[in-house]
């Protein structure tokens, strides 16, 4: 098997998961790509992006699908984060997008790129009669049609050293802890033990998108209609963002230079000691657990009152997309079945991606699960069964850019270039511009 390895710049955090509009029939089979050493051998191009981890899961779950299908070779690629999407933008200017690949968040973008599944779901190409309805909803777009199957589910959390907690003489947090809660560790656990309360927080999400849900129920940044930003009041994020400015001007959490250090998960500074917590999607904990060789636990996102809306619930992870200008799409889709269904895959996956949307997959992964792997199941358990709340997870085609221009008000803030006031402002006007025609 072929793959192309790209050194890892750093890892981004895991963004919320969005649908949008597409339609389309699954069309005949066509001809695919022919190998002239081997006949007639279909040769399809998948890639993917996440850790070392991933990665070599995922190349023996191709490896154990070739040995099972000597027709078909799968030629894969696999990136850091930042490099995956270059390289789509890359491949979707030339309208050479590979035949299988990963996508998250942001795949409105994307969406004329995507091949709609629901043709090879009627036709029982991709078996999905061991999910839900609700499951298959994550990945399907506001018009009903399956864009993507998931290949796992998670949710964001706060992953804690237990006995960081203790010496700081501090009690563990509980599953409705707020933000001044949070604070309030992060200042005690500097003047306790002389490292960072926290690590680095997904501030786009914690401070902007869930923010806006925390404020009130049923509140959204984005509308769900996604051409626009509900959020007209400028404080709830000026008060986030002064909590950031008040906790790094302490030393209790890192500045934009320290943020940069770290390059990825593994050396994450809740990993390394220097810090107490770091934000995290459920399915890297069994990552930081391995990579810091102690105990770890995880607590849900603090909410900005006790009791109050959490702001988020469970999603997809990542899915696993056909391009539309595939030349094996029925052999493409083929290889998701077999992705997303087959037990011993599974078993090699073991949920790296997040929990796993077939029931009788997820049993076999939790039953060879380890103490982190139980982790991550007993979490989303436990967000899955908090109230409903109408949240907006479908990113609009504006987020990436709107969220980069945060990442940069957000560095200027902690610098005192600019008031958290001045700050939000910005933040919101930047949005709105962003939708404008």
């Amino acid at each position: 098997m072929k793959t192309k390895k790209l050194t890892a710049l750093f890892l981004s955090g895991l963004m919320t998961f969005s649908l949008a509009g597409c339609s389309g029939n699954k069309p005949a089979a066509s001809s695919a790509s022919v190998s002239q050493d081997t006949g007639n051998q279909i040769t399809l191009r998948m890639a993917w992006w996440g850790s070392q981890t991933r990665h070599d899961a995922t190349n023996k779950v191709i490896e154990l699908y070739e040995s099972q299908n000597p027709g078909v070779h799968i030629e894969a690629e696999f990136y850091d984060f930042d490099s995956y999407f270059t390289k789509l933008d890359t491949l979707v200017a030339a309208d050479d997008v590979w035949d299988i690949f990963q996508l998250g968040g942001n795949f409105p973008k994307y969406i004329k790129n995507i091949e709609p599944l629901d043709g090879y779901i009627k036709d029982g190409i991709i078996n999905t009669s061991d999910t839900t309805e609700n499951f298959l909803a994550t990945t399907k777009d506001s018009k009903g049609s399956q864009i993507g199957i998931s290949i796992g589910t998670n949710t964001y959390g706060i992953a804690y050293d237990p006995e960081l907690f203790q010496k700081a003489g501090l009690p563990e947090p509980d599953n409705d802890w707020t933000w001044d809660d949070w604070k309030k560790d992060c200042i005690t656990i500097k003047e306790k033990l002389g490292i960072y309360g926290s690590s680095k927080i997904d501030h786009f999400i914690a401070g902007v998108t869930m923010r806006a849900s925390q404020t009130k129920k049923d509140a959204n940044f984005f509308k769900k209609t996604n051409d626009g930003i509900e959020s007209e009041d400028p404080s709830p994020f000026a008060d986030y963002l002064k909590m950031i400015k008040e906790l790094t001007d302490a030393g209790a959490y890192p500045d934009a230079g320290a943020i940069k250090e770290i390059k990825d998960i593994e050396g994450d500074y809740l990993v390394t000691g220097d810090a107490a917590m770091t934000w995290v999607t459920s399915n890297q904990v069994s990552s930081i657990v391995h990579a810091s060789g102690r105990e770890i636990k995880i607590a849900p996102v603090p909410r900005l009152t006790k009791n109050g809306p959490y702001g988020m619930g469970v999603q997809s992870s990542q899915q696993l997309c056909i391009s539309s200008n595939s030349k094996a799409k029925e052999e493409a889709a083929k290889f998701i079945n077999f992705f997303v269904n087959d037990i011993e895959a599974n078993k090699i996956l073991n949920g790296e991606r997040g929990v796993p949307i077939m029931s009788k997959v997820r049993e076999a992964v939790v039953s060879q699960a380890d103490d982190s792997g139980r982790i991550i199941y007993d979490f989303v358990d436990k967000i899955g069964n908090f109230p409903k709340e109408n949240s907006n997870v479908i990113s609009p085609d504006p987020k990436a850019e709107i969220e980069d221009q945060y990442k940069l008000l957000i560095e200027k803030v902690q610098y005192g270039d600019v008031t958290p006031e001045d700050a939000a402002k910005q933040l919101l006007d930047f949005s709105k511009s962003k939708f404008q025609p």
